[in-house]
């Protein structure tokens, strides 16, 4: 069969969809909006669904074969007919979903003109996007955000794109491209009653062209500025009615923007421009010493100095990467598909990506080479699916900036010496104060004549041997001798779901499953897999959903639940109980409600890291928890006089870390979706949370073990722990559930106004509030989150040419990373695409832009500015 899918006006609708009812059997149209379609008749007349965004879906019955088949389609009368399969894991009205859902077609991701995908999901109401470089986004809704997505799952078909060692999702750095992206549907807020472990703010769902319905070639290629180039292809092929296959393959580079945020970190002792130096936010290697009586530096420690901290001068992220600030991804994939009957479809699928940018969490790391590989393996039908992939990361030649500074400083100053830069720093510092004041100087003058001194005994970048150090260092990973990281693990991913629909009563029933293994490697370099064998971490789950729809189907009724278990923790239950009223002639105002409660597991680095940075121990917190005393024991005046082993001082600064547990979070939402008058679409919402548990980290002073040190190890083992590694007694890093209650709540509004095809208005509002009554001052919430923020836009398509033009404030916040503590000031970003269709030569010429006017637009508190990126290509398509 074969025919055009046109407007009601009679112009062709390139990429609409063709479908023989109640299979997987259908097409697209071409840029004529032609398509093609072979059907079996044997068994009676064939339906064919024809739909596309903002029309009407429309049927047609045929008894026989046409050749010739001209289907028009108007616009729909509620403005989106779209459905989404997110929201209750089932194909639904996206007006009628359950939750507060944003779903993204083809040719918007088009439009989006960021050079990675997730940062321009900003111009989406209640999201919050962190990029901490070009192309390592996370994106979070309803607070809380960090620059790693920890509580969003980011799934493409289902199948989650965490790294199983770090429990992140690196943006869409390891996911597929653009050209192969049919829809992007967003969950804002909690959904573990559907998604199990990590869903407690949402979810974001990547769904892939069918090859089945997407044949032909697709190639992208852009180039602009910042060294910027971006090819991408795509190939679909029917080779039977029953056999298809795609390949999609992908290469960026540009050369990336470099964080030089040089303000003092919350920690530093000194201020900026002090006379002993500081420690910058992005500078690495600035260890302070501080000068007490019990540390004393060759010759003796001048007096004076005591109770003073002096700082190494450090090295920039742009002198650590040795210039190198490039930033590139490289993604391969296929897939082929056997259709077992019209309605029973096999796929098998294999990816490998892989790619170099920055990544901020605990520091900042050069992530050279990161990246996964995939396999897929799925039966599904309309009822249900059987699904097993199995993802296995790697880490390539990645390093760490706050290891290899640090490490540099440790370096001795001559090859096969005995004295380091810091050794000789400190030393250089005490002496050359000394020498001042004998001299006459006043204080501050002899401080300013030491750090002089002492600096121009540091190693310089420019210096050889800064080079032949960096390589060394960042080719090791020995721990206390090089900075690479490394990790090689795996997660397996068992799952499947059934749909029993009950038609004479409104009655629809789904029950699932899933079992997640995960096993870690790294050789003991970032997990405590010493002994060479992987350590194995598992959870599993099963989750059922009952659907009732009475009064004519106007209220649709919803209650949803998953129960699941883990190796590490107790069980958890999570419930969702949701009701959507449907009010006009078609439906066109939904009211909804719901309740719901979500949880988070710790990720496997809060449960099994060991990593020994030298200036401290970074460790997971599932064994028995760990006692130790509180750091500002070794700054408190009161000890200096006492010393370390005073027992009536220690016990003042006892510190205790309960074994990490879930996180959790309830939630209760109401809201609005429709059509408020012809052609004005709105999605309003309102929520309302309590979280419980928030996973954070305490720096200590312990015992490896756990135990809580003697005043003889203290004064023994912490003092030189720094510099002896064997030590008992540490600096020790962990993570802890905060036992506070954090309340917060929030309202988005999105307003679309429909002029017509070529012309729509677009605006949202978000509002974010965090409730600090019931907070202990200074209390970390790690909240993160701007209170208002806005978009507003225009699109819209015109014959052969589209366009868009978008532009975004976020309001100033308080960010607490764990890298570092700041405001992050009011930013705008303004974007635009345009793109014009040759359809004889099946071309579309495309320029864009994302922060146009080179705005401030600093997303991550220790990330750098993110500035203007232009670029022209251009888009060839044959079908």
């Amino acid at each position: 069969m074969s025919g055009k899918v046109l407007t009601d006006k009679g112009e062709p609708l390139p990429g609409a969809t063709v479908f023989i009812k109640g299979t997987f059997i259908g097409t697209s149209t071409d840029q004529q909006g032609s398509f093609r379609l072979n059907a079996n008749f044997e068994n009676g007349p064939v339906t064919l669904v024809f739909s596309y965004v903002g029309f009407d879906t429309r049927e047609l019955q045929l008894p026989a074969p046409e050749q010739a088949i001209n289907v028009g389609l108007t616009p729909s009368a509620t403005l989106l007919n779209e459905t989404v399969v997110s929201a209750s894991r089932i194909e639904e009205n996206i007006l009628r979903a359950p939750v507060t859902i944003d779903k993204l077609s083809t040719r918007q991701i088009e439009r989006i003109t960021t050079p990675e995908i997730l940062s321009g999901l900003g111009q989406l109401k209640g999201i919050d996007v962190s990029s901490a470089s070009m192309l390592f986004t996370s994106v979070s809704t309803r607070g809380f955000s960090t620059a790693k997505s920890e509580r969003v799952v980011q799934l493409v078909d289902y199948m989650d794109t965490q790294l199983p060692s770090l429990n992140l999702s690196p943006g869409n750095l390891v996911g597929i491209p653009e050209l192969d992206m049919e829809s992007i549907e967003i969950i804002h807020g909690p959904a573990s009653a559907l998604y199990g472990a990590n869903a407690l703010s949402g979810v974001i769902l990547f769904n892939s062209k069918d090859p089945f319905v997407y044949e032909g070639l697709s190639v992208r290629l852009r180039g602009g500025e910042r060294n910027l180039l971006d090819g991408q292809v795509r190939y679909a092929k029917k080779i039977t009615d029953k056999l298809a296959f795609k390949i999609n393959a992908s290469a960026f580079r540009a050369n990336d923007w470099v964080a030089r945020n040089y303000e003092p970190t919350r920690s530093s002792v000194n201020p900026a421009g002090s006379s002993l130096g500081y420690n910058a936010v992005n500078r690495y290697g600035e260890n302070g010493y501080a000068f007490t009586p019990f540390q004393q530096l060759p010759g003796g420690t001048n007096p004076e100095l005591y109770g003073k901290t002096a700082y190494l001068p450090g090295f920039t992220e742009q002198e650590l990467t040795a210039d190198d600030n490039r930033t590139s991804s490289y993604r391969v994939q296929g897939a082929l598909s056997y259709l077992l009957r019209d309605d029973l479809k096999l796929t098998a699928e294999v990816k490998h990506a892989e790619g170099t940018t920055t990544y901020q969490n605990l520091s900042r790391f050069r992530t050279n080479g990161l990246g996964s590989n995939q396999y897929r393996v799925e039966l599904k039908s309309s009822k249900g699916f059987v699904r097993a992939y199995t993802t296995q990361d790697f880490s390539g030649k990645s390093y760490e900036f706050n290891q290899l500074g640090t490490l540099l400083q440790q370096s001795p100053t001559t090859e096969g010496g005995n004295v380091s830069f810091q050794q000789l720093f400190y030393a250089t510092y005490n002496n050359a104060y000394t020498l001042a004041r004998r001299a006459g100087q006043l204080p501050d003058a002899a401080l300013a004549t030491a750090q002089a001194a002492a600096n121009a005994t540091q190693l310089s970048p420019s210096d050889p041997r800064f080079g032949v150090l960096r390589d060394r260092i960042t080719e090791s990973r020995v721990p206390g001798v090089g900075a690479q990281q490394y990790f090689k693990s795996f997660l397996h991913d068992v799952s499947a779901q059934r749909l029993f629909t009950f038609d004479q009563t409104g009655t629809n029933l789904i029950v699932g499953g899933a079992y997640r293994q995960y096993r870690l490697g790294s050789d003991g370099l970032l997990f405590s897999d010493f002994d060479g064998k992987r350590i194995v971490n598992y959870e599993y789950g099963a989750y059922a959903q009952l659907t009732q729809t009475v009064f004519e189907e106007r209220l649709k009724l919803a209650l949803a639940g998953r129960l699941d278990n883990f190796k590490n923790f107790d069980a958890a239950f999570s419930p969702r109980v949701s009701a959507v009223y449907s009010l006009g002639e078609n439906k066109q105002h939904n009211f909804r409600a719901s309740y719901g409660q979500a949880f988070r597991s710790p990720s496997q680095l809060e449960q099994y890291l060991y990593n020994d940075i030298r200036t401290g121990l970074l460790l997971g917190n599932v064994g028995n928890g760990f006692q130790g005393y509180n750091t500002s024991l070794f700054a408190s005046p009161q000890t200096l006089g006492a010393g370390l082993a005073n027992p009536a001082v220690l016990q003042t600064y006892e510190y205790n870390a309960a074994p990490l547990d879930l996180e959790q979070v309830k939630t209760v939402e109401v809201g609005y979706k429709g059509a408020l008058i012809a052609n004005l679409y709105a999605d309003v919402s309102y929520f309302r949370s309590r979280y419980d548990g928030f996973i954070g980290a305490q720096l200590f002073v312990g015992n490896t073990d756990g135990s809580r040190p003697t005043a003889q190890q203290l004064s023994v083992g912490y003092p030189i722990a720094y510099s002896d590694q064997s030590q008992k007694t540490r600096a020790l890093y962990t993570y802890v559930n905060n036992t506070r209650e954090v309340k917060t709540q929030g309202v988005t509004a999105g307003l679309t106004y429909y002029f017509h095809r070529g012309f729509n208005l677009t605006g949202n509002y978000s509002l974010n509030v965090i409730d600090k009554s019931n907070l202990p001052e200074g209390f970390q919430t790690f909240f993160n989150t701007p209170k208002h923020k806005y978009n507003v836009g225009i699109n819209g398509q015109l014959s052969n040419l589209s366009y868009s033009v978008n532009y975004r404030w976020v309001q100033g916040h308080l960010q607490e990373m764990p890298f570092a503590v700041g405001n992050i000031r009011d930013y705008s970003t303004t974007d635009a695409y345009l793109g014009y269709l040759v359809p004889k030569w099946g071309t579309t010429f495309q320029a864009g832009i994302s922060n146009a006017f080179d705005a401030n637009n600093t997303q991550v508190y220790g990330g750098p500015q993110i500035g203007r990126l232009g670029y022209l290509g251009l888009r060839f398509d044959l079908q």
